[in-house]
């Protein structure tokens, strides 16, 4: 079939289920994910420096935000599958109507969310964090939840472009919105020319700023796409109803895996602010450079998820198969390099964060974020077979099992052992034995998903599934081995 991938201007042609089709889709999901991935890492940065009770308050606030938005999130993040397997079938307008009732869903889910925000301070105070991290908490809750509705329609309309391969689109917009934020950032925390020192309320405001931004350069993009493409974007944007259930049938067990696998890690982050907070400001440096290797496997696994999705629709289940091997390659090494990184060089991830801090105890949150990088190293590999080989069943349509396993694993190896630990050997063990204990069962968690979507992949029941019911017949390629 023809290629819309942005290197269709190419004359070489590109082997289908080859590393280069992987990659023209993968490079530029992973710089994308990647510029995210240093922006949380910049936000986390600029906080230690003006405050080390923001830096602390800002990952339990922030994951309880992502537990919020993230049932709508896996809703709408789905719809990478149905433009995927749609266009893959040949069916332009259905790719934009499918966008469109995304954009519906974003649109009614971020204005509820909204809401949490006027009971945020009784939210954090009956968490039970010291006093002074839990007013931080409260704050920065309160304002990216004001934010849910330009977060989720960011990743409604970049489904357009990232489903159909154009990843090249969704890396350009990352970017400019990274650096919109980034700029802000830093301007808005430690205050800069007319703009007020607003602290960790800045840090939530200018995240807003960059994903509304993100929406606005979607849309001009859409326009000028429209007005040259098949697809007649604008023209397909009422409310569909059948595509609507077909949407929440199949994402709705994501929207669902998604929200139990963040409330797991929320409840987790929660107990360990019961530890100290030197335990929670360690252990969310620790999360913040992991993202440094999750985040661009992440953009790996939306690259699986489009190539599983388009070779569904074209009915080329095997060649999907061989993409998603060459994914785990990809991931894995990458996981692997950041793991060697995690163990051999673990001060130069720190040391931007002991710039400039005025904190007395960083000398001990350094120790401890060293020991927590070690399991952050141990399991960052397995953590990239459940991203590659858990985003290529569901791309097909394997969301229930998916929702099933998150849930037994996240609360059967990471909440409850964590909660039984900490209740257990609270007064009867020392702080560092029970975040030991703790980062355990989180290791546990991962490892155990990476191996359970491994087997769920080579079963292969995925292959003979689909979210989409074809309206046109498939034209096979001509050639069924190149894209054009």
């Amino acid at each position: 079939m023809d290629s819309e991938l942005s290197t269709s201007s190419q004359s070489k042609p590109v082997v289908a289920g080859g590393y280069r089709e992987l990659l023209i889709i993968a490079i530029p999901m992973v710089l994308s994910s990647g510029t995210q991935s240093l922006m949380h890492v910049f936000d986390r940065v600029f906080l230690t420096w003006y405050d080390p009770e923001a830096m602390a308050a800002a990952l339990p606030a922030g994951i309880l935000f992502w537990s919020c938005l993230s049932l709508p999130f896996g809703i709408i993040m789905y719809t990478n599958a149905f433009v995927a397997q749609y266009y893959g079938a040949r069916q332009p307008q259905r790719e934009a109507a499918s966008v469109w009732q995304a954009t519906h869903l974003a649109l009614g889910c971020g204005l509820l969310l909204m809401f949490p925000a006027l009971w945020s301070r009784q939210i954090f105070a009956a968490i039970g964090h010291e006093a002074g991290v839990s007013v931080l908490e409260a704050e920065y809750f309160s304002w990216l939840s004001l934010g849910s509705v330009p977060a989720l329609l960011t990743v409604a309309l970049s489904c357009f472009f990232s489903g159909r391969g154009q990843t090249n689109v969704v890396l350009f917009v990352n970017v400019a919105s990274v650096l919109v934020d980034l700029v802000l950032d830093y301007a808005m925390i430690f205050g800069w020319g007319p703009i007020p020192r607003l602290g960790i309320v800045g840090a939530a405001v200018s995240t807003n700023i960059g994903n509304l931004f993100s929406v606005l350069l979607y849309l001009l993009l859409l326009w000028r796409s429209d007005a040259s493409g098949q697809s007649q974007f604008w023209r397909n944007s009422r409310l569909d109803g059948p595509l609507m259930r077909d949407l929440l049938k199949f994402g709705g067990p994501s929207g669902v895996q998604m929200l139990i696998d963040v409330a797991g890690f929320t409840v987790f982050m929660m107990i360990l602010g019961w530890i100290g907070t030197v335990e929670l400001a360690a252990t969310n440096i620790a999360f913040n450079l992991n993202t440094l290797a999750f985040i661009p496997v992440h953009g790996v696994g939306v690259a699986v998820s489009t190539l599983v999705g388009q070779r569904i629709g074209e009915g080329r289940p095997e060649l999907a198969a061989t993409s998603v091997h060459k994914g785990f390659v990809l991931a894995g090494g990458i996981m692997l390099a950041w793991g060697a990184v995690y163990l051999f060089a673990p001060q130069w991830l720190i040391a931007p964060y002991a710039y400039r801090t005025q904190d007395a105890n960083f000398g001990e949150v350094r120790a401890t974020v060293v020991v927590l990088l070690r399991f952050v190293a141990l399991y960052s590999f397995f953590d990239a077979m459940a991203i590659v080989f858990g985003s290529a069943v569901r791309a097909a349509g394997d969301t229930v099992f998916s929702m099933i396993v998150t849930c037994v694993c996240a609360w059967g190896l990471l909440v409850m052992p964590t909660y039984w630990t900490w209740y257990s050997y609270q007064g009867h063990a020392d702080r560092s034995s029970l975040l030991f204990w703790s980062w355990v069962w989180c290791s546990v968690y991962v490892m155990t998903l990476g191996f359970v979507f491994l087997v769920r992949f080579l079963g292969g029941r995925w292959k003979t599934m689909s979210v989409i019911t074809p309206t046109n017949p498939v034209v096979p390629a001509l050639d069924p081995t190149t894209v054009s």
